[in-house]
């Protein structure tokens, strides 16, 4: 594993957060008005990549997404907001987690619609895994974030290993 970012300094994780919001089209959902999951899916992996190459300020790929939860549908003419903070770092790998929400622009209620969390690995120009800075853990929440993104990276690396 190249080392070519290890002398980038701790970052918090409001320091790579992103935040991104669309708007629901037709083209986006089924007949009856309901976006794809497949759509809101996408917007999770693209929000979350951008964490993830903020953190490391490297390219990154997905490794793997997991624990994705639709909680309620999106429709047509919603907007998706997707919020998406670093949880966890090892060596090169990250995890994010996401946080969908549908906002009805003419009622103006938000409603959480779906939360998911992604591994990213960062990679040098090689395409070669590469380390990223550690997490500065300045909040509460920080640390326990990190601690239970930390026991699902130990369970994802049992279960690849089966």
């Amino acid at each position: 594993m190249s080392s070519e970012n290890s002398s980038i300094r701790e970052k918090s994780p409001a320091e790579s957060h992103a935040e991104v919001i669309v708007r629901m089209f037709p083209s986006d959902a089924n007949p009856a008005g309901n976006v794809f999951g497949g759509e809101i899916l996408k917007h999770i992996d693209m929000v979350a990549g951008i964490v993830a190459q903020r953190h490391s300020q490297s390219n990154a790929v997905t490794v793997c997404m997991d624990s994705v939860n639709f909680l309620k549908p999106v429709f047509v003419g919603n907007v998706l907001t997707l919020n998406a903070r670093i949880n966890y770092v090892h060596n090169s790998s990250m995890e994010i987690e996401v946080k969908a929400e549908a906002e009805d622009i003419v009622t103006g209620i938000r409603t959480v619609t779906g939360t998911a969390f992604v591994t990213f690995v960062a990679l040098d120009t090689h395409g070669k895994p590469i380390h990223v800075p550690k997490l500065a853990l300045k909040t509460d929440d920080d640390r326990i974030k990190f601690e239970e993104g930390k026991l699902r990276m130990d369970r994802r690396l049992k279960n690849r290993q089966k």
